[in-house]
C-alpha cells in the first residue's frame, strides 16, 4: 500500500472517534436505531464507530512497510501556526503502530462490553461521547510528531477519564477522580516547561528532527533541566513510584471500561513519551538519569508487590481491583527499567512488555469487574469467604480466565507477560556503555526478587477467590444442598449478596469481550517475533546516538 493511503488512513482513525462523540451528543434518526430504543442505539454508535477504527487500524497495520519498520510512515506534515513553528505533524513507525493497534481494540472491546452493561450514571450519551473522545485523545498522543500536538493530546485525554470516573464510577467517586485529574494536571505543567525548552533551544517543535538531531543543538545543562521537567511529567502517568499514589484510588472507583483503558493504554503514554521524546531528543541527559531511573523502577516492582500481597492476606480488607493496580506499578517498573538499561535487550523488552501489559492487565480488570457485577463486591475477605466466589464451583469458566489471567501477568514462559519482564532484565543484566555494571547487577537481582513475589500474590488471589479460604470448593448454588444455606446465611452475615439459583458463568457477550485478549496473550507468548520484528529496527535507531 502506497503513503498516500496509508496517510489518508491515519488521519481517518484519529477524526473517527471525534465524529462519533458528536454524534452520540445529538439524536440518533429513527432509521438508524433498526428498531433499538434511543439508549441502546447510542450504545451501538460507540461499538460502530469504535469497530470502525479497529478495522482501519488493522488495514493501517497491514499496508506497513515492515521492511523498513524504523521509518516513519503514513506522514501528513502540514504548517498549522506558523508564528510557533508548530505544525500538524502525522506519523507511524514500528514503536507507535502496536499502541495504536492497541488502543483501538481495547476501545472497541469496551464499546462491545457497555453496549451489555452499562455502568450506571447519567446516561449513555455522554459515556459514548467521553469514550470516543478518549479514544481520538489516545491514539492522537501515539501518532503526532510535533512536540505541541503531542502535548495536546496528552492532555485531551484526561477530561473524558476525570467524567468516566466522576459520573459512572463507585465508591469515593469524586475525590478519586480529583486526585487523577490533579496528579495528572501537575504532572503535565512540569512536563510542559521540559518540552517547550527543548523546542525553544533547539528552534523546531518537529520530533523527527529533534530525533534525527540527537541532542547535538542542545547543551548538556538543557538537557538535563529537560530530562528532569518532561521525565516527572512522564513519571506521573506511568505511573512510577513514588508519583503512582492516584492511580489505586482511580482504578478502584472506575467503571469497568475506564479501568481497562486506563490500565491498558492510557499509563503507555508515559513510556512512551519517555522511548520517543526524552531519549531520542536529550540523550545526555537522559544517561546522565538512567541510574536513578532504574533504581526507583525496582523499587516500584517490590513496593507494588508488597503492597499487593498486603492486599491478598486475609483480613486486610484488601479489593481485588485495587490490587490489580499496584500490580501495575510493579510491572511498569519493569518497562522502566529496560528503557533505563539502554541496551537492544532491555529495550526490546520494555517495548513489549507495554503491549503485553496492556492485553493481560486489560483482561484482568474486565474479569473483575465481572465478579464485582455477579457479587456486588469486590472485598477480597468477602468474595473469599464460605459464602464468597469460589469461582471454580459457581463459575468454572469465570474462574478459569481469572487463573489464567493471573498466571500470564506473573510472567509464566509461554504467555505474553513472559518475554518482555525477561528481556528487560538482561538488558538491566549487561546495560548500555558507560552505566555501572554492578549498580545493574544488583538492580537485576532486586527485580527477579520482584518476580517471586508477584508470583505469591497472584496465586494468593486466585487461590482465595477461586477456591474459598476454607480451601474447599462451594458447591453450585443450582444444587441447593444444605451447604448453600450456609452460604447464604454467611454472605448475609458479611454483606454481600448470596449467589442464586440463575448464577451466571460467562456470558455470551463477556466472551466476545474477552477472547480476543485471551487469544492475544497466547499468540503473544508463543510467537513474540511478530512485535519484536517491529520495535528492532527502531530500538537500533533509538540506540544510535549512545
Amino acid at each position: 500500500m502506497n503513503d498516500t493511503a496509508l496517510q489518508y488512513l491515519l488521519v481517518a482513525v484519529l477524526v473517527l472517534p471525534l465524529v462519533g462523540a458528536l454524534g452520540a451528543l445529538l439524536p440518533v434518526p429513527r432509521a438508524l436505531r433498526f428498531g433499538a430504543t434511543p439508549e441502546r442505539a447510542v450504545r451501538g454508535l460507540a461499538v460502530a464507530f469504535s469497530g470502525l477504527v479497529l478495522v482501519l487500524t488493522v488495514v493501517l497495520a497491514a499496508g506497513f512497510d515492515r521492511d523498513h519498520p524504523a521509518r516513519t510512515q503514513a506522514t501528513t506534515d502540514v504548517t498549522w501556526i506558523p508564528a510557533l513553528r508548530i505544525h500538524l505533524h502525522l506519523g507511524v513507525d514500528g514503536i507507535s503502530l502496536p499502541l495504536l493497534v492497541l488502543t483501538a481494540l481495547l476501545t472497541f472491546l469496551c464499546a462491545l462490553y457497555s453496549l451489555f452493561n452499562l455502568p450506571e450514571g447519567p446516561g449513555p450519551r455522554g459515556f459514548v461521547a467521553l469514550l470516543l473522545l478518549l479514544e481520538s485523545g489516545t491514539l492522537a498522543t501515539f501518532a503526532v510528531l510535533d512536540l505541541m500536538l503531542f502535548f495536546l493530546a496528552f492532555e485531551t485525554v484526561l477530561i473524558p477519564m476525570y467524567f468516566l470516573i466522576a459520573r459512572w464510577g463507585g465508591g469515593d467517586r469524586e475525590r478519586s477522580a480529583l486526585r487523577f485529574i490533579v496528579y495528572t494536571l501537575l504532572g503535565s505543567v512540569i512536563m510542559l516547561l521540559g518540552l517547550l525548552l527543548i523546542g525553544v533551544k533547539a528552534g523546531t517543535f518537529d520530533m523527527v528532527a529533534l530525533a534525527t538531531d540527537n541532542g547535538s543543538s542542545l547543551s548538556h545543562s538543557t538537557q538535563l533541566t529537560a530530562v528532569l521537567a518532561i521525565g516527572i511529567g512522564l513519571a506521573v502517568k506511568t505511573p512510577m513510584w513514588p508519583l503512582h499514589s492516584w492511580l489505586p484510588d482511580a482504578h478502584t472507583a472506575a467503571p469497568t471500561a475506564g479501568s481497562v483503558l486506563l490500565a491498558g493504554v492510557l499509563l503507555k503514554m508515559g513510556t512512551y513519551g519517555l522511548v520517543r521524546i526524552v531519549l531520542p531528543m536529550t540523550p545526555g541527559g537522559f544517561h546522565t538519569f538512567a541510574p536513578y531511573l532504574a533504581a526507583f523502577a525496582v523499587v516500584g516492582i517490590v513496593y507494588g508487590s508488597l503492597a499487593c500481597l498486603w492486599l491478598a492476606r486475609p483480613g486486610n480488607g484488601g479489593d481485588l481491583k485495587r490490587l490489580i493496580a499496584y500490580s501495575s506499578v510493579g510491572h511498569m517498573g519493569f518497562i522502566g527499567l529496560g528503557i533505563a538499561s539502554l541496551s537492544d535487550a532491555g529495550m526490546k523488552g520494555a517495548l513489549f512488555a507495554n503491549i503485553a501489559h496492556g492485553i493481560i492487565t486489560g483482561l484482568l480488570f474486565f474479569l473483575a469487574g465481572a465478579v464485582k457485577d455477579r457479587y456486588g463486591t469486590s472485598d477480597l475477605d468477602r468474595l473469599s469467604g464460605r459464602g464468597g466466589a469460589a469461582l471454580y464451583g459457581r463459575a468454572p469458566r469465570l474462574g478459569g480466565l481469572l487463573a489464567f489471567a493471573a498466571v500470564a501477568s506473573l510472567g509464566l514462559p509461554g504467555l505474553a507477560g513472559f518475554w518482555g519482564e525477561m528481556m528487560a532484565m538482561f538488558g538491566s543484566f549487561d546495560p548500555g556503555a558507560g552505566l555501572s555494571r554492578p549498580a545493574y547487577l544488583t538492580f537485576t537481582a532486586i527485580a527477579a526478587f520482584g518476580t517471586l513475589l508477584t508470583a505469591a500474590y497472584l496465586l494468593t488471589v486466585v487461590r482465595r477467590v477461586c477456591m474459598g479460604d476454607r480451601g474447599t470448593t462451594a458447591p453450585s448454588a443450582a444444587s441447593g444442598s444444605p451447604a448453600d444455606s450456609a452460604d447464604s446465611a454467611d454472605s448475609a452475615a458479611s454483606g454481600s449478596p448470596a449467589p442464586s439459583a440463575a448464577f451466571a458463568d460467562v456470558r455470551g457477550y463477556e466472551l466476545a469481550a474477552w477472547t480476543p485478549l485471551a487469544a492475544l496473550t497466547v499468540v503473544a507468548g508463543l510467537w513474540p517475533a511478530v512485535l519484536l520484528g517491529l520495535t528492532e529496527p527502531a530500538v537500533r535507531t533509538l540506540l544510535g546516538g549512545h
